[in-house]
């Protein structure tokens, strides 16, 4: 009897984890208080519902022992299925990516120019935001701390991102460069490089190769979105080590141009290809521009809240390994 029931509950679970709980996670604003907990348990839920989809068929043949060789078959077909579709979406995920930031450094490479620490640039007629009155050139201040190569495109809205890789990237656009001061400046690549440092880019790798490894139809956009806005707040959190959070708020304001207006991340896979190919570090406007500010003006999460989630992580990805168990064990 054991049998049939570890197979159920793993079936279960692997709907729950994989269908169900994103969409209730996604819609637990408090977990934003700790994102770096929060992307823990994400990935966990995540792993342990692969876990129990790949584990359930194996489980369901073996239970019914070798003497129906036709059921074995099956359910190691299906095992099959499940992995072959997993590491499909892994390689075409990341074939994609890594092609779109090739493609990607090699323009910025082209049409910016790199930044170095004490460097005049000419003023963008008509200067905008608060270092518009500052004259005809810009004297870049770099922080002492930060290694990465820095460079500015001309053209386009005042915008920021990281591009991960070998060679790391912090772009710059000129109008971001008109709207911060050299504070605001600090905190936006403070943020970029917590970004670049964390790999970021490879956690959200993941969640979007689990993402489109679900079949269309029972995907979660909002779980997705919200990974993706954990990633941001956590690379805030890695700002806040160099900036004070008002410093950060202006910046964040500045980037959105004053208008800090919900924008979310489109749910078109192209879009979110496109947006992970830069490790979603766009610190410019819209960006759950609000979401991060109410982080920064929130008080501490409560205790239960910080210990909580890191055991509800690791109960999570144990729970598949503790029905196998079961299953030996009785």
């Amino acid at each position: 009897m054991t049998g049939p029931v570890v197979t159920a509950c793993l079936i279960g679970g692997a709907l729950l984890l994989t269908i169900v709980v994103p969409r209730l996670l996604a819609r637990w604003t408090a977990l934003r208080a700790v994102p770096g907990q929060a992307l823990f348990l994400w990935q966990a839920v995540s792993l342990a519902g692969v876990s129990c989809a790949l584990l359930a068929t194996p489980v369901a043949a073996l239970t019914f022992g070798t003497d129906r060789p036709r059921l074995l078959a099956a359910a190691l077909i299906v095992s099959l299925l499940v992995l072959g579709r997993l590491l499909w979406s892994g390689h075409r995920v990341g074939s994609d990516l890594r092609r779109m930031r090739a493609t990607h450094a090699q323009l910025v490479d082209l049409v910016g120019e790199r930044l170095e620490d004490g460097d005049d640039v000419g003023a963008q007629p008509p200067p905008t935001g608060p270092v518009a009155g500052m004259g005809a050139h810009r004297h870049i201040r770099l922080p002492g701390d930060h290694k990465r190569r820095v460079m500015m495109i001309s053209e386009g809205e005042a915008t920021a991102y990281c591009l991960p890789g070998r060679r790391e990237r912090v772009v710059l656009s000129r109008a971001a460069l008109d709207s911060l001061d050299d504070h605001e400046l600090d905190a936006v690549l403070a943020h970029e490089d917590a970004h670049l440092a964390q790999r970021h880019d490879l956690l959200l790798e993941l969640f979007t190769v689990l993402h489109e490894a679900v079949p269309a139809a029972v995907r979660a956009p909002s779980a997705l979105r919200e990974v993706h806005l954990l990633a941001e707040l956590l690379a805030d959190r890695g700002a806040l080590s160099h900036v004070d959070p008002p410093t950060l708020g202006r910046a964040l304001v500045a980037m959105a141009g004053g208008h800090p207006g919900p924008s979310p991340v489109g749910s078109e896979h192209g879009q979110l290809r496109m947006t992970t190919a830069r490790a979603d570090t766009v610190f410019s406007a819209g960006h759950h521009v609000h979401a991060r500010l109410r982080a920064l003006a929130a008080p501490d999460a409560p205790t239960w809240l910080r210990t909580g989630l890191p055991v509800a992580a690791v109960g999570a990805l144990a729970l598949p390994w503790a029905l196998v168990l079961l299953l030996v064990v009785v």
